[in-house]
Formats: structure tokens, sequence, C-alpha cells
């Protein structure tokens, strides 16, 4: 049966209408089906990233908090001597507006100091929240007669590389020379105080915060006075030796001012001990290195040995007239404790005679040192 004429007028036109398949548009020609973009492609907008707040304390390797605010003011206040109610309120609202006053990050950063001073045998900067603090609580604690006696010598040296010698009574010498250079107009000098420190000055938190008043420079004490390296084998001490006197001179170098207690330990009595001849270390490698003597006298009171709290007191530095450190060794012919006991006698010079110890003026052995006393200060 053949198709109808509609039948077949309808094939041929869709016959006609299909393209070849050599003519056909390729698939990646033909334009795409317009669909709905799907989840994974749209644009994802992300929250600007937030920075942290800076932490107010610092953590120790099992989690606890070191130091908080009220943690650290509550440490400064014990340290303080017995004030009434009254006085301890006040102090406790000005440390508080200090803290505050100086923000988070500057809390943190001194809570990453605490956490890391005295770790190792080396330079540890001044905190400027600590060194703050400090200045503010000596107004309670030095009464006003506290002072240093020949400031101009103190100016002498400033700017120069500069050892500075004094006799040891406690633990509060450095932060006495600190305020007291401070008032007597020595503030650039103060600024670049550095003090060479023995492993005790680390021992305690309070102590540590004290030692952040100023730039310090951990040392091993001599093996006949040291009782806190005894674990230490004698090559390790003079390995730490070494490092701590290399890291000494560069910070004499780079325009610092040592604090050096020559005689390695305190005095129990008040009485100067025999300067150590290994001190000389630090004054031979910068050129134009001065040596400043000063004597101490009161803070034995100011802060017994063995005790935990300050007595306000009076207590009066004197300061010595400056000499290059060359111009001694060469007088002493390179004797290094020659030098020294040369120290020690300019020392005992500058303090009460109960001060005085074994550089008293009738002490023996000294002729050749006191010569070139009489030499180097005529």
């Amino acid at each position: 049966m053949r198709p109808s004429t509609a039948s077949r007028r309808s094939a041929s036109r869709g016959c006609r209408n299909r393209r070849p398949a050599q003519q056909r548009r390729p698939a990646q020609e033909r334009r795409p089906t317009q669909t709905s973009p799907r989840p994974t492609d749209i644009p994802r907008v992300t929250a600007p990233e937030r920075r942290p707040r800076p932490k107010t304390v610092v953590e120790s390797p099992e989690g606890e908090p070191l130091v908080s605010r009220d943690r650290l003011i509550d440490t400064v206040i014990k340290s303080l001597p017995e004030f009434d109610a009254g006085s301890v309120k006040d102090i406790r609202r000005l440390l508080n507006r200090e803290v505050d006053g100086a923000g988070p990050d500057a809390l943190y950063a001194l809570n990453r100091r605490l956490a890391s001073v005295g770790s190792d045998w080396s330079y540890y900067p001044r905190d400027p929240l600590a060194g703050r603090i400090h200045e503010l609580l000596a107004e309670r604690v030095l009464n006003k007669g506290s002072r240093i006696v020949g400031p101009r010598h103190l100016l002498r040296v400033a700017g120069e590389p500069v050892v500075i010698f004094a006799n040891h009574l406690s633990y509060a010498d450095a932060n006495l020379l600190d305020v007291l250079m401070r008032r007597a107009g020595a503030v650039a000098l103060a600024d670049r105080l550095t003090v060479i420190a023995g492993p005790k000055v680390y021992s305690s938190l309070k102590r540590r915060f004290s030692s952040l008043c100023f730039g310090t420079v951990k040392t091993p004490q001599s093996s006949g006075l040291s009782t806190e390296d005894a674990v230490m084998s004698p090559r390790d001490v003079a390995r730490a030796a070494r490092q701590s006197i290399e890291i000494a001179q560069e910070r004499l170098r780079q325009g610092e001012a040592l604090l050096v207690f020559g005689e390695g330990t305190r005095s129990r009595d008040r009485g100067l001990r025999r300067m150590l001849a290994g001190a000389t270390r630090y004054l031979v490698e910068v050129p134009g290195t001065w040596v400043l003597p000063m004597g101490i006298a009161g803070t034995e009171t100011l802060f017994p040995v063995g005790a935990e709290k300050l007595h306000p007191t009076e207590t009066v530095v004197r300061a010595g007239r400056p000499v290059l450190a060359t111009t001694l060794m060469e007088r002493a012919g390179e004797d290094r404790q020659l030098a020294m006991d040369v120290v020690g006698l300019v020392l005992a010079s500058l303090v009460p005679a109960e001060y005085r110890g074994e550089y008293g003026d009738d002490a023996a052995g000294f002729d050749h040192a006191r010569r070139l006393v009489q030499t180097l200060y005529a």
C-alpha cells in the first residue's frame, strides 16, 4: 500500500531539515544549556580574618598562667614594707592605673620576659613596664635623703663605653643605682645600664621582675664562691663564663654601660671582700672603655640578706672619678689582681669605714696598689 500524499510531504520536509553528519556543529561549539548554577559554582564570601586579642598572661608548659595582672600587683606589694592599709590601697590603685594604662600588649610582653629571663647564659633587655613600676615604687621606699654624691662623674662618661664597679650589699643594689642615676640627671646612663648578674638573681618571680628593670647578662659565679652552679662541671662553668663575657663585651661595643660587682657575691657583714682578678676581662676588649667606681652604703638595711620585704631607709652612693681602663691596666703592668685591688681601694675610699672590709686603712699587702691609687688620682 502506497503512503498518502500528506505522509510523503511530511517525510520529505524532515529529510530536508536534517543536516548531514559532517555539517553538524561540534559539541564544544554548541550553545550551552542555561541552567541554574549549582551551590558549588556560587562564589563563597568569607568574613575578614580577625586578629586575636593579645593575651594578658603567658601559660607555662602545664597550661597554668604565669603572671596575671592581679598576681603581678600582689607580688610587687608583698615585697614592699609593712605600710598601713590606706597606703597599700593607694599603692594598689597607682599600680592598677600604671598596668592598665600600659595596655594588654605591654603586660603580655612583660609576661613573656618573665617566662624566659635567666633561662640561659645570655643577655636580657630591660622591660619598659617593669621599669616604670620600679620607678613608681622607689618614691615610697627610698628616703628623700637618698642620693648620689659626685654626679658630675656620671656625666663625664655619658655616651662612652663604661664599666661601673660597685660594692655589693644586697639584691637591691642595681635597682638603687638605676633610681639614683635618674634622680641625679644621668638618665641616659641609666637607660643603657646592663648588670652582670649571677643565677640567684633569676631564682624567683620577684627577683626576675626586679632584674627586668634594666638589662642583665647572666653569668656563673666564680668557682670559689658558687653554690648555685654546683651541678655544673668546671668545664661547663668555664664555657658559660666565656659566653657571658663575650656577650657583655658586645653590649659594651653597642654602647651600653656594664655594672659589675667585682667581689663576685654579696657581703654578709657590709665589709668589702677582695676584688676578683677575673673582672678585668670586661675591660680589655673594647677601646676607650672607662672605669667608674661607685661606693654604696645603706642597701644592706634597705633589703637585708634573707629578708622578703624592703625597708624604707636612706642610701647614699658616692661616685669616684672615672679613669680609662687602658691606663689602669698599663699602670698595673697588666697584673689583673693588682688592677682590681686598685679598684677595691678606690671603692673603700668612697664608703664609710665600717664598709671597707679587706680594703680597710690598716689592711696589709696593698702597698703597691695604694701607690698606684695615689698616681692615678693625684
